[in-house]
C-alpha cells in the first residue's frame, strides 16, 4: 500500500498521470459509466467524471479510499462516485460499464494479485464493445554495468569483515531483485522484449521468457534490468525506459552473484520466470554467458531465485508442507475464539469482556482485547 506522500508522487508525475487523463478523455463519454479500479486518490474517478461519466464505481481496499471520498465532496463529484472499499474481486457492481481504468502495478506489472484483479474485472463489468485502460504494459530488459547497486550486495560480506566468514549471506542478497534508477549509458546490451501483457485477453498471471542479449561494448555487467512501456490506448502511453523522462516506477534490478567481464559481442542468453505464489511473485532467472555468439564458449553461469533471497529454517518449510497436520497454538485459538463469537452473532464489547477473562496472559486489560477483536473484525467482517 502507497503512502499519503507515495500517492501525492503518483499524481505529481506528469508523464504518467498527463498520459492517463489523455486516455480518459479520448475514452470516456457523456452517459458513460467508469470502474476506477484501485482508485487510490480518486483522481481518475473525478477525471472521468469531468469528461462526462454519469457513474464512477471507485474500488480501493485501503483506508487511502476515506480521503478520495473527502476529494470528491470538495470537488463536486460525490453524487456521481459510488466509494467501495473492498477488493474488486469480492465485489458485485449493479451494472456493466464502459470503461475501465486501473493503475495497479508496482516497479513491475506483475504485483501482487492484480493481473487476476484485472482480468476479473474485465470478464464480470466490462460491457461488450467497453474500453480497457492500459491496453498493453511490455516488459523489457537489458544488461547494465551498475557496481553502485551490485557492491553494496557484495562488499560487507566479503574476507576482510573482521576475520569472519560472512560469504553465505551474498547468496541471498543476489537472489533478491531491487528497484533502481538506471541511466540508459549503464546499459551494455541491446534490448529484448520478455512479454507483451495484453490486458483485453489475459488470463494467466504467469510468464516465462526466453530471451538472447547481445553485449554492445566492453565492460564488467552486474546483472540485467526490467522495465515496461505501457500503451494506454492506441499511441497514448509512456515508457519506463532508461533514457526516457523520469517515471514513479523504477526500474528492476536484478543482480549477478558477482561482475562478469563482458567483450563486444558476447551474448547472454536469459531464462526469466515469474509465478505468483500465495499473493506473491517467485522470480527464477538463469544466465548463460557465451563468447561471441550463441553456440560460443560460456564464459559463466548463474541459476538464480528470489525462492533463496530470505533464510529459510526447516521448521517453516515443515509447517508449509502437505502433510503436515497443524495444531493451533495459543494465537490460533485465541482467534478462533473470537471468529466463533462473531458468527454467533455477539457484539464486539461482549466479546473482548469474555476473551479478557478466557485468555488473561495474553490480554491484560479489556482494552487489549478489544484492539484484538477490532483487527479480527476489520479483517473478517462485512
Amino acid at each position: 500500500m502507497y503512502s499519503l506522500k507515495g500517492y501525492g508522487s503518483m499524481v505529481a508525475d506528469s508523464v504518467r498521470t498527463g498520459a492517463y487523463e489523455h486516455a480518459l478523455r479520448d475514452s470516456v463519454k457523456p452517459g458513460d459509466v467508469v470502474l476506477d479500479l484501485g482508485t487510490g486518490m480518486g483522481i481518475f474517478a473525478m477525471l472521468a467524471c469531468r469528461f462526462g461519466a454519469k457513474k464512477v464505481y471507485a474500488v480501493e481496499p485501503s483506508n487511502v479510499i476515506h480521503a478520495a471520498r473527502e476529494l470528491a465532496e470538495v470537488n463536486g463529484f460525490s453524487d456521481r462516485i459510488d466509494f467501495i472499499q473492498q477488493l474488486s474481486t469480492e465485489i458485485d457492481l449493479p451494472e456493466k460499464v464502459d470503461v475501465i481504468v486501473a493503475d495497479i502495478r508496482g516497479i513491475t506489472p506483475l504485483e501482487g494479485s492484480s493481473l487476476s484483479a484485472l482480468a476479473d474485472a474485465r470478464n464480470r463489468f466490462l460491457a461488450a464493445g467497453g474500453v480497457l485502460i492500459p491496453q498493453e504494459d511490455t516488459l523489457k530488459t537489458a544488461l547494465v554495468q551498475a557496481p553502485e547497486l551490485h557492491s553494496p550486495l557484495i562488499l560487507p560480506w566479503g574476507p576482510d569483515s573482521y576475520g569472519f566468514d560472512l560469504s553465505a549471506i551474498k547468496a541471498y542478497l543476489t537472489n533478491g531483485w531491487f528497484g533502481a534508477r538506471l541511466k540508459v549509458d549503464q546499459l551494455m546490451s541491446d534490448t529484448a522484449v520478455l512479454v507483451t501483457l495484453d490486458y483485453r485477453v489475459v488470463e494467466s498471471t504467469d510468464f516465462k521468457s526466453r530471451v538472447y542479449l547481445t553485449v554492445a561494448r566492453s565492460g564488467a555487467a552486474h546483472g540485467f534490468c526490467l522495465w515496461f512501456d505501457a500503451t494506454l490506448l492506441p499511441g497514448i502511453g509512456f515508457s519506463g525506459s532508461p533514457g526516457q523522462p523520469e517515471i514513479i516506477y523504477r526500474h528492476a534490478f536484478f543482480p549477478w552473484p558477482e561482475a562478469v567481464e563482458l567483450t563486444t559481442g558476447d551474448v547472454v542468453e536469459l531464462d526469466l520466470e515469474a509465478r505468483l505464489v500465495g499473493g506473491e511473485y517467485l522470480w527464477n532467472w538463469n544466465s548463460t554467458i557465451r563468447g561471441h555468439d550463441e553456440s560460443g564458449p560460456v564464459k559463466a553461469s548463474f541459476r538464480q531465485s528470489t525462492f533463496y533471497s530470505e533464510p529459510l529454517g526447516v521448521e517453516p518449510l515443515r509447517k508449509c508442507a502437505a502433510s503436515h497436520v497443524p495444531v493451533l497454538n495459543e494465537a490460533g485459538e485465541t482467534d478462533l475464539w473470537i471468529l466463533a463469537r462473531m458468527a454467533e452473532g455477539w457484539p464486539l464489547g461482549e466479546i473482548s469482556d469474555a476473551l479478557a477473562g478466557k485468555y488473561p496472559r495474553r490480554f491484560a486489560t479489556q482494552g487489549e482485547a478489544l484492539t484484538a477483536v477490532g483487527e479480527l473484525s476489520l479483517k473478517f467482517s462485512r
